[in-house]
């Protein structure tokens, strides 16, 4: 008989939350993390509709509801104009709330619940398939054991340690970028996103809970590290200045992409990261991983009642799954791409009217210039002289029935605004 029923190999979002629905049914499970303490990184800040089904799935969506800010919506900029402005629906609405939170109500929940063990300090060095059950080489700081589990689960990020020991081949697809990113305090505490296209790069702001805000600019140079050289671009490009806290710096991170050649070997299978790393621009690395963990659930639930493992329909869903959000992701990234283009020249540090009307959008007010909606101003614009603009520059623009629409390469069909502002980034 195996120590465990299912073994799981992390304890980030999407491991703790399998557990947790495991767990739940009555399975023993156990997850191993190798860190001892908090990561208390800025990562992950928006849970989309699915996120928040996932999390009610467990019994945290009330908590989170409770603790996280409500994303109204959102307007996409560009020299100095709105160019498209999102409003969510009850149904589509996006909650902010920061992955260390979201992670510490996990934790707690895997406390409520008796047939689940979190095991801190715990590092998986090898792996052994021997016949129905799984052998895991366990070590700790004082000690090494080993312990079996009918199946084993690797949430074990993009640096997966299972997935090597299996040979399973990490294929990288396209979209990648540099970017800045910081977390500062925000007295307004506007409940409302900005995108900025501009021809030197992109730079996002989304709302934080408890009067903060965050601010990620496209770093292709690798020059935005320290916080005079973050805070300058931000004005550069936006026109608006920030106030940086003394002694905070930004962080500086890689946006790749990659997807495992496949996700399960045998009773091994592949979760979240560890599985297909996702662009954070976008904010859907979490979120995926989490409707991948409630399926995954279901199935092993299954497979251990039946003693017939299939997890073909997980492999087969989550992998169109990744595909669809890393194609997303990818466009986010093009969007922010620096661009050039014949007769558009970028605002310049004394262009006052348009560092007017960027910031008049950043905080919610419409620049109607002489009584005409500011998209068909820049939308004139950037057809008329050129696209500088990197997302005028990539997206198809058309007129479908008197409404401004933009659509992504690639899209099945054209809807109002299908460039998606769909949650914060990273």
């Amino acid at each position: 008989m195996p120590h465990h029923d299912v073994a799981i190999v992390g304890a980030g979002p999407v491991g703790l939350l399998l557990a947790c629905l495991l767990a739940q049914e009555g399975i023993d499970v156990v997850v191993y993390e190798n860190r001892t303490g908090a990561d208390d990184r800025s990562r992950a800040i928006g849970i989309h509709p699915p996120g928040l089904a996932a999390l009610d799935a467990v019994n945290l969506g009330a908590q989170v509801r409770e603790e996280a800010l409500e994303l109204e919506g959102g307007e996409v900029l560009c020299g100095g104009r709105t160019l498209a402005s999102i409003a969510f629906s009850a149904k589509q609405r996006v909650l902010i709330l920061p992955q260390r939170r979201t992670h510490a109500l996990l934790v707690e929940r895997i406390g409520q619940l008796p047939s689940a063990t979190l095991c801190t300090g715990h590092e998986v060095r090898e792996l052994r398939n021997e016949g129905d059950l799984l052998c895991l080489a366990v070590h700790t700081d004082s000690a090494h054991r080993a312990d079996t589990a009918s199946f084993v689960i690797a949430a074990d990020g993009v640096r997966s340690g299972i997935r090597s020991q299996l040979g399973i081949g990490w294929r990288q697809q396209s979209g990648r970028g540099s970017y800045a990113m910081v977390d500062i305090p925000d007295a307004q505490n506007f409940p409302r996103a900005q995108l900025y296209c501009e021809p030197a790069g992109l730079v996002e702001s989304f709302p934080l809970p408890l009067g903060g805000r965050r601010w990620v600019a496209a770093d292709p140079e690798r020059a935005l590290g320290d916080a005079e050289a973050f805070a300058r671009v931000i004005w550069e490009r936006t026109g608006i200045r920030i106030d940086m806290p003394a002694g905070l710096q930004p962080t500086a991170f890689q946006a790749r992409q990659h997807r495992a050649a496949r996700t399960v070997g045998g009773r091994v299978v592949l979760l979240g990261d560890a599985a297909h790393e996702t662009s954070p621009i976008g904010g859907q690395g979490m979120n995926l991983g989490w409707a991948a963990a409630l399926h995954l659930a279901v199935v092993l639930e299954q497979s251990l009642r039946d003693d017939l493992p299939d997890f073909r329909a997980y492999e087969r869903v989550t992998r169109r799954a990744a595909v669809r959000a890393q194609r997303r992701s990818s466009f986010y990234m093009a969007m922010g791409h620096p661009a050039e283009g014949f007769g558009l020249e970028p605002p310049q540090h004394g262009d006052q009217s348009a560092r007017d009307s960027a910031a008049s959008s950043a905080h919610g007010e419409h620049d109607h210039h002489a009584g005409r909606d500011p998209a068909d101003t820049v939308l004139e614009r950037r057809l008329i002289g050129g696209h500088h603009c990197a997302l005028g520059r990539r997206a198809v623009y058309a007129s479908v029935e008197g409404r401004r629409t933009i659509s992504a390469p690639g899209s099945v069909r054209t809807r109002t605004l299908s460039v998606p502002m769909r949650s914060p980034s990273a």
